[in-house]
């Protein structure tokens, strides 16, 4: 339902790279995560080196960072801003202690980075406690990194696990008051990140109508094409102090959407790009998907796999997925059946329901069965980038918001609804033939347009008896959703996050009222049990033994630094009552 608008390189990443003013955020983060008071006379801010012989003045400008963790080890990231001249390798060393002020290190090396690889740096922490707090910093000549925290994952029995879980962080839109909330907390095993950690658009393209008041300008200005393009725009989500401050807090396990690459991503092409005037696609993406590996703190075996699981020891068994890019076949698109006379339901049906249709690929299908089948964990939960649950909604709707004018708003369509109900003789043919219109799916890039791949899935789980629970992103908005198969048959929940910064149907459906459009989407979607249409935010997910249970929360602005958050629906699932959600 969301089609975005398509409209070089930094020369000094240091100055377009430097993170906002904001002392107070800034001073609470380095008490946090820094231990700045322990560690002395430790350079702990990013600083320049230089004045020992030939060591030239480096800064770690773009903070740290750690990911997928596991029981025994962590990956550890960072990046070292060279000065704009300077070629060669970077010896750099790293080490990680079980105490802020680094005086118990239990773990230490060095390695080098290069203009190859951006100058990033990506170190597999190994011989870690399970379960485990800890700190890690890097050095470069006479420069030092912010010091941050991480943790390895659980192993064996499990009382408790809890995720930040985010999606869809546009720069240009607004400030990432999202990431500096979860931020500020101190209760996550790690954060989930589902795509769209960066997007693609040219300056002044997709959401960008504040971008210059704020001071956030997309760099480089042009659509991002090339390896450089994508390395530059990585770098300038990087440089915000938010998402440094995220990523120093604990290790974050993510994986991409369609604007790592570009709007719309599907296995052979996007949307948002073509070939005549942008060269090949799988050029594209292969800069694309290196970039993200070389920004991002994954455990990357192929530069073109994402998917992977995590287990939290006996409790949580979470199952990373690549619903975009490695074996999706090419999204359906409404205009092919809207026809003269009206909609091809048939014709839509049949396709939609192709059995061949793929949206995880078959590798990856068999890979998950094993996963799951394998894993003796009471929760099995998928984190992946689009809404698994059914978001049918009557073809007039669905009309209206890709065509204003065609159809009717949601506002006259629930009107004419509750006429039927209390008054259905006073209804005009005109109305009349809009109530017998079909509800379809409002979101075809979704599973609701892979209806066999979702089926598959949604069998699978329901086969092994597990516990199943779907995280998605993308839609910019908060959903809930009751998942069942094409039988009837509960199978599991989907919690769907808000977006950090890209908006979402406030700004798509201007004229409805986001409360009556919230409730009219409730009563119109039946497995439907909680959505929020306005408002920017993350989730919360907290399982334990009995349940596991989802709690969004939301800023009240990203137009300003000064913002409040507030924590308002929870909902959760029992174990052993499989799709059936109760309020928190």
């Amino acid at each position: 339902m969301q089609r975005h608008d398509d409209n070089k390189p930094l020369t000094n990443l240091f100055q377009a790279g430097s993170p906002p003013t904001d002392t107070g955020r800034r001073r609470f983060v380095r008490q946090l995560t820094l231990g700045a008071a322990a560690l002395g006379t430790l350079p702990l801010a990013a600083c320049g080196g230089g004045g020992d012989g030939d060591a030239p003045a480096v800064q770690f400008a773009h903070g740290v960072a750690s990911g997928d963790p596991l029981a025994d080890r962590v990956m550890l990231w960072t990046r070292v801003t060279p000065p704009a001249d300077f070629t060669g390798d970077i010896p750099v060393q790293w080490e990680v202690a079980s105490d802020a002020a680094f005086s118990a290190i239990v773990a230490r090396g060095e390695t080098r980075t290069s203009a190859a690889r951006d100058f990033t740096v990506k170190v597999d922490a190994t011989g870690l406690k399970s379960a485990t707090a800890y700190h890690y910093r890097f050095k470069a000549f006479e420069a030092t990194s912010p010091a941050a925290r991480t943790r390895t994952l659980p192993a064996g029995s499990v009382a408790q696990v809890k995720l930040a879980v985010f999606s869809c962080a546009n720069y240009p839109a607004g400030y990432f008051n999202v990431y500096a909330d979860a931020a500020r907390r101190g209760d996550l095993d790690a954060t989930v990140h589902l795509g769209d950690y960066v997007y693609e658009y040219a300056r002044g393209g997709y959401a960008s109508g504040n971008a210059a008041a704020l001071g956030r300008l997309s760099q480089p200005a042009n659509e991002v094409l090339t390896l450089q393009d994508y390395r530059t725009r990585h770098a300038q989500y990087r440089s915000d102090g938010d998402l440094q401050a995220l990523h120093a807090i604990a290790p974050m396990i993510a994986v991409w959407d369609d604007h790592e690459i570009a709007n719309d991503t599907w296995a052979n092409g996007a949307e948002n790009h073509q070939s005549p005037t942008e060269g090949s696609f799988a050029v594209r993406k292969a800069a694309a998907l290196q970039a993200y590996h070389e920004w991002m703190p994954t455990r990357n075996a192929q530069p073109d796999l994402i998917y992977r699981s995590f287990a939290f020891g006996d409790l949580l068994a979470l199952h990373m997925l690549d619903t975009r890019v490695v074996g999706r076949d090419e999204q359906l698109d409404y205009a092919a059946f809207f026809t003269p006379t009206g909609f091809d339901a048939a014709g839509f049906t049949a396709a939609v329901g192709n059995p061949a249709r793929q949206l995880m690929g078959t590798a990856q299908t068999q890979w998950l069965q094993q996963q799951m089948q394998a894993s003796g964990a009471t929760w099995q939960v998928l984190g992946q980038q689009v809404l698994m649950g059914r978001m049918n909604i009557p073809a007039p709707i669905l009309m209206e918001t890709l065509q204003p004018g065609s159809g009717v708003t949601v506002s006259r369509y629930a009107a004419i609804a509750a006429q039927a109900q209390s008054a259905p003789q006073t209804l005009t043919p005109e109305e009349q033939a809009i109530l017998a219109q079909p509800a379809i799916p409002y979101n075809l890039d979704a599973w609701d347009g892979y209806q066999a791949a979702r089926e598959t899935v949604l069998g699978m789980a329901r086969a092994l008896n597990k516990n199943l629970v779907v995280l998605a992103g993308d839609t910019h908005n908060a959903w809930a959703s009751e998942l069942r198969d094409m039988s009837g048959n509960p199978v599991g929940v989907e919690f769907a996050t808000s977006s950090v910064s890209s908006p979402g149907f406030e700004e798509y459906l201007p004229g409805e009222d986001p409360a009556l459009l919230a409730g009219a989407l409730l009563r119109l979607v039946e497995p439907l049990k909680y959505c929020d249409t306005a408002r920017r935010g993350y989730m919360v997910v907290t399982a334990t033994a009995a349940e596991c249970r989802a709690q969004w929360v939301y800023v009240n602005t990203i137009t300003s630094r000064q913002f409040t958050a507030s924590a308002e629906a929870t909902l959760a699932v029992k174990a052993g009552a499989p799709g059936r959600l109760v309020q928190g």
